[in-house]
């Protein structure tokens, strides 16, 4: 994309939002009474664990050389309202651009309805594949760096993906109430933005883990405590239960040992408790939150974070109280967020190219590369909803921070709101556009122009309107 087309890009784009139609498609989905017949969920689970040797989180970390616990994709089909719907899970790092749009297709094509209907969100644990396709092509042609995606191995897991889907449909359960709860989660999310000088830029960070006692000192920061359940019910018997908490999900990672981490293996605890009924955890807007605070790094501190999720879980089910399924309802809105002026393809390829660079300022371009192409393509980021009596499942993409969250809650007023970020990677991180003067590391990968805060933030007002 040269300097002049994405001139001309961005002047649309906020031209776009100034007069007010910054989406630029929208989809309603069906809107099925409470009556009628019945509606179905149909669970399914799949491994995803890569193979020994593949990259990890891009292939500037250690590859995967063993295997502690098995990465899984954990969702369900909704059937009952309208052309079937799909919500998914995935246990890596994440899943951008064309191989987004790969998964939810295959997930589509195996429910009987189309991709517009289907949600893919990744949990983002970092020993894990970060799937893009077009990145994966642009190091694979450089021929000297560790690969980012083994495309054979992505095609087996989506037909593992399609074979899943099928195999549920054949066992799909009857649901007639839905129930929500919420659980403080203590002593495990922290804002990692909490360190700056007198004029507000960032100073320091405090990531996934902290060993820095002066930055481990300093309080919590903003942060979403509560984590949100939505429960399916037939009659008095839960069937699934999704879990939404918004943190970095890492204690430690780089070791080239694949684990689910603590949310993944919070989520196994419940689920081996309950071992009819199907619980999903999606990781809600954690761009700028992770356990920093509260997490050293020591490997001594992973089963106590997960206790700590763990705990939350149970705590917000213990709120549930199954009501009648009322109005369902499937809505989607299309946008393309400008990108970043400071994007040059052309300076993009030369870093690339250059073998003099670390990996890591090889490999993370091509992503920032493959965004740019992707909007040449104009193939448009897809949020979505799940709208259910009072309760809305949102669905966003990428690394949003915590502001978009609690301003979901806010704009869906007395509805109960549970939000999944971590869908299509391609923009990496999502600031708020008053974040963006402040620097740090998460505005240094941030994609998008700060107009990408009105663009989203009018999707989330369509998606949660009444």
């Amino acid at each position: 994309m040269t300097q002049h087309t994405r001139r001309e890009f961005l002047k649309r784009s906020v031209l776009a939002t100034a007069a007010g139609w910054t989406l630029f498609g929208t989809a309603a989905g069906e809107e099925r009474p409470g009556v009628g017949g019945p509606l179905h969920l149909a669970p399914f689970r799949f491994d995803v664990t890569p193979p020994i040797g593949h990259s990890c989180c891009g292939g500037w970390i250690k590859p995967i050389e063993a295997v502690d616990d098995p990465l899984e994709a954990v969702g369900f089909v909704l059937l009952g309202a309208g052309p079937p719907i799909v919500l998914c899970a995935v246990d890596w790092t994440g899943i951008s651009n064309e191989a987004h749009l790969e998964w939810r297709t295959a997930l589509a094509e195996a429910a009987g309805t189309t991709a517009e209907r289907v949600a893919v969100q990744c949990v983002h644990q970092h020993n894990a594949p970060f799937a893009c396709i077009e990145a994966e092509r642009i190091v694979a042609a450089q021929g000297d760096l560790p690969h980012i995606l083994d495309l054979d191995f992505h095609r087996r897991t989506l037909q593992q993906a399609r074979q899943a889907v099928k195999d549920a449909l054949a066992n799909s359960r009857r649901i007639t109430h839905v129930a929500t709860g919420r659980g403080k989660v203590e002593q495990v999310a922290s804002n990692r933005r909490v360190s700056r000088d007198e004029s507000g830029r960032i100073t320091a960070m405090r990531g996934s883990s902290c060993k820095d006692p002066e930055l481990r000192a300093l309080p919590e920061g903003l942060i979403d405590p509560w984590l949100r359940t939505v429960a399916f019910y037939d009659g008095t018997r839960k069937v699934a239960a999704c879990h939404y908490y918004a943190t970095h999900p890492m204690s430690y990672y780089a070791d080239g040992r694949a684990s689910s981490d603590f949310a993944g293996l919070a989520r196994k605890r419940r689920q081996a408790d309950e071992p009819d009924c199907l619980h999903v955890y999606f990781t809600g807007c954690a761009g700028n939150i992770a356990a920093g605070k509260y997490n050293d790094g020591s490997k001594e501190l992973r089963p106590v974070l997960t206790s700590r999720v763990y705990e939350g879980i149970v705590r917000s089910e213990a709120e549930l109280q199954p009501v009648e399924i009322g109005k369902v309802k499937w809505r989607t809105v299309e946008l393309l967020p400008p990108p970043r002026d400071t994007l040059s393809a052309e300076t993009l390829a030369a870093a690339i190219a250059n073998k003099q660079n670390a990996v890591v300022a090889r490999n993370r371009p091509s992503y920032m590369l493959s965004w740019l192409r992707r909007l040449e393509r104009r193939q448009p980021i897809v949020l979505s909803s799940l709208s259910i009596g009072g309760v809305s499942l949102l669905h966003l993409p990428a690394e949003c921070f915590v502001e978009y969250q609690l301003r979901a809650q806010d704009i869906g007023g007395d509805r109960f709101v549970a939000t999944a970020a971590y869908g299509d990677g391609g923009p990496w991180y999502i600031p708020v556009k008053e974040e963006y003067p402040a620097g740090g590391y998460e505005v240094s990968v941030a994609f998008c122009d700060p107009a990408v805060d009105g663009l989203l933030t009018a999707g989330m007002r369509e998606l949660l309107g009444s």
